[in-house]
């Protein structure tokens, strides 16, 4: 029967691994296929608008040869012949001397030789007028559109004075400034500066358990993104350690209090092929590893882990995040593994070592709890009875009781006390072994019972999910008191005891608070809760404004390193930006609305809707006095600012973008505006003639920027890898000194780049702490920090500048960073 059952969840399993393969390379084709079509939709509009620029410019270039040389109208007629789409001064002159023949044959009056020497003379006049017109030239040459080498993805192409980029196989021209004499000679360097991990802002508590620890050094121990944190709580600094490759899922203490271990998700590389998933154990004093477990025989992820405790810690239990949940034990001073068993099919939320006996081990999870045994290498599993009690759906948790006995909270609100049972022996016959049953049920919560914390003493706490109660219940599980956590921080997730009366708890919505049962709990970590995109830096003060799917804007105090304040909106929002007087912050959403905040009385001052598709960009002019919108609508909205930035009245729209608008940016003098856009377009416009599109790209290669965020532009073509597709880049901030540029990336990476950037392949300083794509960077108005977000790890990241110079040697990476070597004493 066992073997039988053990075949069908087998096949079960396959089943469901070739299903999730079989859907993955649906969706990697149909994102292919959605790649595809976007690029036709761009070249076909790159060649509806070089048509039109087309027609615009025969009238231009026949008056300026007319004004010239009035007989020349006629010749010029039939230069331009219908269906051609490159137009330059060569073409020109080949088609006025064919024309030219043509006329010689046919002429009829006067004396051929000498008609022929006179339009002869015209069309070398026709060739001069252009080769003295190098407005009329470049515009030409910018409607010549050059193919890419064959087979590229990306790369650059020199051509006098413009240099062509590939991004997806389509051309991209970026005009060499004037101040560069000699493109091919620039050497690129990675810049001086370096950044060093500062602070992580926030905690992961959403979606995972037992993730909270206190530290006899005084240190509260969590982790978030690659990250795991040890925050001071009395001190207020924080440590890191970060030599985690992908998102950290669970995290251990060992009995000695001192060794931790931690796991993580398997994660992919760049080219999308899976990485291993391992589980390091390390020194929480000195931050070192100590040893890294299981690299290559875990897959997808490590979901939970746990030191034994009758033998000192000894061995560590793991399980992953296989289709069968594989629970191993290993050795944690050779790092070999004992033994492993297929655990089930369905989730685990759970494992424990018997606290008096390090063969005996439980698991739980969706709808069972088990009973291991180790004996010689090898598992036997008993599954719990749940007899005449209703079976929860979930168990969410456990702990061990001062007898022994296994205490389990479950999605029903009750603590389950389990028991050994003496063989039923009438009932199954001289075969009958022990079972687990429930000896007792006891009522504790309202909703799910998320967590369960053992204190000395016997005494137990439970953490509630629907009534976010915390209770305390004495040995024989008696309710002595009970607190309810504010609404706001969503549901109890973790407990972990400091000293017995005071408290940590970890929240569903990522919440971190202390506190007792007398004074009540307040939060000394916070963060958001969802995907980000929105950040901006105040002009003069040292915070920082975020935004994001939660529906939450946040004010953050980069010295302080704490959260000022926090509203929720009705709609979730994607891009913010400070007003240059620093009193008011403009905040796009998505429905195409958005709205301007003051920051002292966070209410909203102004708001306005501009089309019903998203916003993905604010920007306000260097002097204050415009506002411009980017819409995923394709259109810029430019705004009058008036008031102190309280009152916003439309001034115009830019309207020639083929695709929603990513990233825009004012020039110093506050008149023009260079854009980016979904397709990988450029444009420049001249907002102080009526937001007039420039066609002529080439009058805007010696403007200066007040800021840099397009990441299309030859100042920055140098951050983009080679092979990739245009979506690689979410954001670039230039440093307020000019002399770096920030970069985020799809990889998980922030880059460090000198700035200008304008030549492929260019070198950096790469940082890892993201474990998702990094949505935005941001400078601080001083350089001495960045800021970046990341979008599902929900996470903020702190890094200090570090100055460097010529000679400087320093090499201080992020991987190596932390705020103090050893833990500061309470």
């Amino acid at each position: 029967m066992d073997s039988s059952t053990n075949s069908l969840d087998d096949a079960s399993a396959d089943g469901s691994a070739d299903f999730a393969d079989r859907a993955s390379m649906m969706e990697v084709r149909l994102q292919a296929q959605e790649d595809e079509i976007t690029l036709l939709k761009s070249s076909l509009a790159d060649a509806l608008r070089k048509l039109r620029l087309h027609d615009q410019l025969l009238p231009l270039l026949k008056q300026q040869l007319i004004a010239v040389n009035p007989s020349a109208a006629g010749v010029l007629n039939q230069v331009c012949w219908t269906g051609s789409t490159r137009l330059s001064s060569s073409s020109a002159i080949d088609g006025i001397r064919s024309t030219t023949r043509v006329r010689r044959n046919s002429e009829k009056l006067g004396n051929p030789e000498k008609q022929r020497k006179r339009l002869d003379k015209k069309a070398a006049s026709s060739a001069n007028l252009l080769s003295r017109s190098p407005s009329l030239d470049n515009r030409a040459k910018e409607l010549v559109s050059g193919a890419g080498p064959p087979g590229s993805r990306r790369g650059t192409y020199s051509q006098e004075q413009s240099i062509k980029m590939f991004i997806r196989g389509r051309p991209i021209t970026m005009y060499i400034p004037s101040n560069i004499q000699n493109y091919e000679d620039l050497k690129m360097e990675p810049p001086f500066e370096r950044l060093e991990l500062d602070w992580v802002y926030g905690y992961r508590g959403r979606d995972c358990r037992d993730n909270l620890y206190f530290l006899p050094s005084g240190e509260a121990v969590f982790f978030i993104a690659c990250v795991v944190v040890l925050y001071h709580i009395n001190n207020r600094t924080q440590r890191h350690y970060d030599k985690h490759t992908d998102c950290v899922r669970c995290l251990t203490l060992h009995p000695d209090k001192v060794r931790m271990a931690s796991g993580q998700t398997a994660g992919v590389d760049k080219d999308g092929k899976p990485l291993h998933p391992c589980v390091h154990i390390w020194d929480s004093t000195t931050l070192v590893t100590l040893q890294q477990i299981g690299l290559g025989a875990f897959q997808r992820g490590v979901g939970c882990v746990a030191f034994s405790f009758a033998d000192s810690g000894a061995f560590l239990c793991v399980i992953d995040d296989s289709n069968e949940h594989m629970l191993s034990v290993w050795d944690c001073n050779k790092g070999t593994r004992h033994a492993e068993v297929k655990n089930t099919n369905e989730a685990v939320f759970c494992v424990e070592f018997n606290s008096n006996d390090s063969t005996n081990i439980i698991t739980c999870g969706k709808s069972h709890v088990y009973f291991w045994t180790l004996s010689a290498g090898q598992f036997t599993k008993k599954q719990g009875i749940f007899g005449k009690y209703k079976k929860p759906k979930f168990i969410q948790c456990f702990v061990f009781s001062l007898t022994g006995d296994v205490l389990t909270g479950d999605s029903e609100g009750n603590i389950l006390t389990w028991g050994k049972s003496a063989a039923d022996v009438k009932t199954l016959g001289k075969g009958a072994k022990e079972t687990f049953q429930i000896m007792r049920q006891t009522r504790a919560h309202e909703g799910s019972v998320f967590t369960l914390c053992s204190l000395q003493g016997g005494a137990v706490l439970s953490g509630g999910g629907k009534d976010r109660k915390i209770i305390r219940w004495s040995a024989d599980l008696a309710p002595e008191r009970e607190c309810e956590i504010p609404e706001n921080y969503g549901a109890v997730r973790t407990i972990s005891d400091v000293d017995g009366e005071e408290l940590l708890v970890g929240t569903t919505r990522n919440a971190i608070l202390r506190g007792t049962f007398s004074d009540g709990f307040v939060a000394i970590v916070q963060g958001h809760m969802d995907e980000m995109w929105g950040l901006a830096t105040h002009p003069s003060q040292n915070i920082f404004i975020t935004c994001g799917h939660d529906r939450q804007v946040c004010l953050w105090k980069t010295e302080e390193h704490k959260l000022d304040w926090c509203i929720t909106l009705e709609e979730y929002g994607l891009c913010a930006d400070f007003c240059p007087n620093g009193s008011v912050v403009s905040v796009g959403l998505s429905t195409g609305r958005w709205m301007v905040l003051d920051l002292l009385t966070r209410e909203v001052v102004s708001e306005s809707i501009d089309g019903n598709e998203q916003l993905s960009v604010m920007r306000y002019s260097p002097d204050g006095s415009f506002l411009a919108v980017g819409s995923h609508d394709n259109f810029i909205y430019i705004y009058n600012v008036t008031e102190s930035g309280r009152r916003y009245t439309r001034f115009g729209k830019c309207n020639g973008h083929s695709s929603f608008i990513t990233h825009l940016d004012w020039s110093k003098d506050g008149k023009y505006i260079m854009s980016n856009s979904g397709d990988y377009e450029i444009l420049y416009w001249d907002v102080a003639a009526g937001c007039k599109l420039l066609r002529n790209r080439f009058e805007s290669k010696d403007r200066e920027w007040a800021s840099y965020t397009c990441v299309l532009g030859f100042h920055v073509m140098g951050v983009w890898l080679e092979g990739s597709d245009g979506t690689d880049i979410n954001a670039l901030c230039r440093s307020h000194s000019e002399r770096m540029v920030a970069v985020a990336d799809d990889f998980c990476k922030v880059h460090l780049f000198q700035y200008p950037c304008p030549k492929p392949k260019a070198p950096s300083h790469k940082y890892e702490g993201h474990g998702s794509h990094v949505t935005n960077v941001c400078f601080t108005h001083s350089d001495s920090h960045l800021l970046s977000m990341g979008g599902k790890d929900t996470c903020i990241l702190q890094w200090r500048v570090i100055r460097g110079g010529p000679g400087d040697s320093r090499e201080k990476l992020a991987s190596t960073s932390t705020s103090s070597p050893e833990p500061a004493t309470s």
